[in-house]
């Protein structure tokens, strides 16, 4: 951990001025963003609103939800004057998380809220699908833009396997509605385990090419509660990489506010395929999100090895003394993660801050 101070042109002004740019290469950029002492820009905020999960899936809750502390999940109006102060400071992208962000009964206002926030652009959603097909109409009025989706597999016997429940069919269909509904920015989370879908990588692959979703395998990552889990089922995304190159797909522009997925499209299918692959080369050197857990805990990795406290700035609707703590902060933020050593940080599992 380094204390070095920022220079001057890495500190941003807390003043927001949201049609000033300056260009860097060849791309634009906002001013005002975030950035570290590596020059990365954090315009992606990963926002946990309940650690708590009705799914019992393998590599995460395979016991099952266990509440850690007696804390209180972040309230709307907290949750409001977090998601302004990352807006002040260049957040384009509000991603819901949970646990299990649909367990919250007042998920429609917590989207509202982000859409609402001057400078929040995007607003999307990571479930595992629970009830979608009553949810879905009350998410795209309160405006949602995307949906992320775990389907672990695409064998109901494999996914009942998997989390503990039998719901894919319903989970599939709710998926389609949604779609049909209007929301047709949707994309399907599959988590690479080798005991349990390594054999149907292609078959998911042909799914994609009637289906207009964009699926990503993502490499299963170690936790401090997993690590006889990891070891029995890590397997890496690059020969799927591989697989698809050989195949004709192309790899896509990676936008300014996009998650970590290498994304790759294909003319004669209706679907994309991204890869997120923790453990490949240089993976952290892109990296632009930050996450806040549901009792407002800022963390500047998935995997570091503690938690800010964000609580005490929440209440005041001046954001000022947060904006500051959060640049102050920034300054703490290592190169990269230390997963490769075995090093998983305060992560016990993925639950605790939405993945």
């Amino acid at each position: 951990m380094t204390d070095s101070d920022l220079s001057e042109t890495q500190i941003i002004d807390t003043k927001v001025d949201y049609n000033h740019r300056e260009t860097l290469g060849s791309g634009l950029y906002e001013s005002n963003v975030l950035t570290d002492q590596y020059q990365r820009r954090f315009r992606y905020l990963r926002l946990s609103i309940t650690d708590v999960c009705n799914f019992q899936c393998d590599y995460c809750l395979p016991n099952g939800y266990q509440k850690q502390t007696a804390e209180p999940e972040l309230s709307q109006l907290e949750i409001q004057n977090i998601v302004k102060s990352f807006a002040d400071l260049g957040t384009k992208k509000i991603r819901i998380t949970g646990g299990e962000p649909v367990l919250r009964k007042d998920l429609p206002e917590i989207i509202e809220l982000c859409k609402r926030t001057p400078g929040i652009e995007n607003v999307a959603l990571t479930t595992n699908g629970y009830r979608i097909q009553d949810h879905y109409p009350k998410w795209i009025e309160a405006g949602l833009d995307r949906l992320n989706v775990s389907i672990d597999s695409l064998s109901p016997d494999v996914f009942n396997a998997i989390t503990g429940h039998d719901r894919l069919r319903q989970i599939l269909n709710g998926l389609n509605d949604a779609y049909n509904g209007g929301l047709t920015d949707i994309k399907i989370n599959t988590v690479l385990m080798k005991q349990f879908n390594a054999n149907s990588i292609q078959a998911m692959i042909d799914w994609v090419k009637q289906t207009p979703f964009t699926l990503r395998f993502i490499e299963l990552m170690q936790t401090g509660d997993n690590q006889e889990f990891f070891s029995n089922n890590h397997e890496s995304g690059e020969p799927i990489v591989e697989k698809l190159v050989h195949q004709g797909w192309q790899l896509k522009d990676r936008g300014i506010a996009a998650g970590p997925a290498k994304e790759f499209s294909h003319p004669e299918y209706s679907g994309k395929v991204g890869l997120i692959m923790p453990y490949s080369k240089d993976f952290c050197s892109t990296c632009n999100r930050l996450r806040v857990s549901a009792t407002g805990q800022l963390y500047l990795c998935l995997f570091g090895e503690q938690g800010i406290p964000l609580r005490p700035l929440t209440y005041n609707s001046d954001t000022t003394q947060l904006n500051n703590n959060l640049i102050e902060h920034l300054k703490l933020k290592k190169a990269t993660h230390s997963l490769h050593e075995g090093k998983t940080g305060v992560t016990r599992h993925l639950s605790m801050i939405g993945g």
